[in-house]
């Protein structure tokens, strides 16, 4: 194994370990916050963490074990196991990152009837869909045989070794990246550009009373008229800034894995031995990256996970004072003690 393959190696195993962290932080404040869990998006970040968990425990290692080994991780049999769930997984994702950016477009453009658009019902709804519309894929390649260990990425994936099946492959990997990476993105772009328009607005509108207001003040300093309209100039680039990082990561983990994938598909540009082994860590980072985007960074999340820590050291001191007072009676009830 040469260096480019150990810095490979070395990626995808502390991608793995941040991964597993992560989601299992996220999980586990999804089980322990009934306010998080009364929300419809719980649902979607449910979904999306237990995929990414999945991911991680399955697909992950057995890449590792095909970066570190230079051959097919196992068998034929668990090997196209793994290739279905890399495909739904890969899928499923996607499509749970746009079923919460639908969920942000109706809180945002209708924040009155938001509970009456987005229930519990119509969010499980929303997750049958993304199951349904994930497995169609992985399944047509199961019964055609098109999954396996492909070694220019190291993993079980979608892969076919008939030279007389490669237009109908190439068709219906073109049709699967369009159906789920493009799909999802225009759903992305569409859903958060909109809402950046209204936050936007609405900041606007803000800026606008609070302008009047400061006039109708004429006693007031202008430190804090000044403060006022900074803060006004926050608020447009936290907006600004969350949807960058929401579409940003989407595009960052997922295209050049789907980009390689079709280049592929032309037998007349050559891909590098390791490129492709590297577009499938970015997209595995993707995991890795999902519970701080949409989960650990907000308010509820880091209040359950205070509440998760505080437990955790208080079983600790309870522990740590119950070995104390056993360890004071011992002492008491020796010989000579007294």
């Amino acid at each position: 194994m040469n260096s480019w393959d150990a810095g490979l190696a070395a990626l995808l195993a502390s991608t793995m370990g941040v991964s597993l962290l992560s989601n299992t932080l996220v999980l586990l404040c999804l089980v322990t916050s009934a306010d998080i869990r009364r929300q419809a998006p719980a649902l979607f970040t449910l979904n999306l963490t237990c995929g990414n968990l999945l991911c991680t425990v399955v697909n992950m290692p057995l890449t590792l074990a095909g970066v570190v080994a230079q051959r097919p991780p196992a068998g034929d049999r668990l090997c196209r196991l793994a290739a279905f769930l890399d495909t739904f997984l890969a899928t499923n994702a996607m499509l749970s990152m746009a079923a919460l950016s639908l969920d942000r477009w109706v809180a945002v453009v209708f924040p009155l009837s938001y509970r009456a658009k987005m229930r519990l019902r119509d969010a499980a709804l929303l997750v049958a869909y993304t199951w349904l519309h994930a497995l169609a894929f992985p399944a047509a390649a199961l019964a055609l045989s098109w999954l396996g260990f492909h070694p220019l990425y190291a993993s079980c994936t979608l892969r076919s070794q008939r030279p007389d099946e490669r237009l109908r492959f190439a068709v219906f990997t073109a049709t699967f990246h369009a159906l789920s990476f493009l799909l999802s993105l225009v759903v992305l772009c569409c859903t958060y550009l909109k809402v950046l328009r209204v936050a936007r607005f609405h900041c606007k509108r803000i800026e606008v009373i609070t302008m009047q207001t400061l006039v109708l003040l004429v006693d007031i300093h202008p430190s804090v008229r000044e403060r006022c309209l900074e803060e006004q100039k926050r608020r447009r680039q936290r907006a600004t800034k969350k949807i960058s990082i929401f579409i940003g990561t989407f595009v960052l983990c997922f295209a050049p894995y789907v980009i390689t994938r079709l280049v592929e598909l032309s037998a007349s540009v050559p891909i590098g031995p390791h490129w492709g082994v590297l577009s499938k860590c970015l997209a595995y980072s993707k995991a890795a990256s999902d519970p701080f985007v949409y989960s650990l960074l907000r308010h509820q999340y880091r209040k359950s996970c205070r509440e998760i820590l505080n437990r955790i050291l208080h079983r600790r001191s309870l522990r740590s004072s119950g070995f104390r007072a056993a360890a004071s009676h011992s002492q008491s009830i020796l010989p000579g003690s007294e």
